[in-house]
């Protein structure tokens, strides 16, 4: 065999060798924030779920087959879950995100006052110009000042159910903490069916500390997705 030949045959080895090594190296990196997380002894492992995106929800679920009974809605503030009941049968729950440090979402109980699919917040959302660009995003309306030539465009809070004064469960983003401005965030798919399950009138109690005893439900019967709006 001629030794060019020899040397270009080694060449396309070495070549082929270090692309081998390259993917190697950026799966393994891949890896490493998930492995870093499940393995960090700060962060809680009974909470992993709600703590990273959507896709690791595996705690929301609703299954109300053959359930009766009069509605009620149960928010644990602690555990940031949402437990919607059938008479004495919980038939969902769902991870939540309620409000944040300075915005603290009230304990009591309550009741549905309203319900609007397709509700729009009148004092959180952005300031927006003429073309519809955002200039400035997640305000106040009246406290933050306005730029000239934008107006305020509320937030959208797809499936409301007004529960004190401007406070109410609808769908948003879920970082994994309570991050809202009191109002009550739930995954798009848990929002519809808590909509769609509860009138005016339902009674909704929110309060600290609440661990009821159920039965997880199979992991087939379980949402996985959050919404991706990203609302107040």
């Amino acid at each position: 065999m001629q030794p060019s030949i020899v040397i270009q045959k080694a060449r396309l080895l070495c070549g082929f060798l270090n692309k081998v090594l390259v993917v190697s190296a950026i799966l393994a990196t891949g890896c490493a924030p998930e492995r870093d997380v499940a393995t960090n002894r700060f962060i809680s492992q009974g909470t992993l779920a709600a703590q990273g995106t959507e896709n690791r929800d595996e705690i929301s679920y609703w299954s109300d087959t053959g359930s009766e009974g009069e509605p009620r809605i149960v928010i644990d503030l602690d555990q940031q879950r949402a437990y919607f009941y059938k008479g004495d049968q919980i038939v969902g729950v769902s991870v939540v995100s309620t409000g944040r440090e300075g915005y603290d979402t009230p304990p009591g109980e309550f009741q549905i006052m309203e319900k609007d699919r397709e509700h729009v917040s009148s004092l959180y959302g952005d300031y927006v110009g003429r073309s519809g660009r955002v200039v400035m995003q997640n305000v106040e309306s009246g406290k933050d000042p306005r730029p000239r030539g934008t107006i305020f465009r509320g937030a959208a809070m797809p499936y409301f159910l007004r529960i004190n004064g401007g406070i109410g469960m609808h769908a948003g983003y879920l970082p994994g903490y309570p991050a809202s401005h009191g109002c009550i965030r739930l995954p798009a798919k848990m929002a519809v069916q808590f909509f769609n399950n509860a009138a005016v009138g339902t009674p909704v109690e929110i309060r600290r500390a609440f661990a009821p005893n159920y039965e997880s439900s199979p992991i087939s019967e379980r949402y996985s997705d959050f919404s991706s709006i990203t609302d107040h």
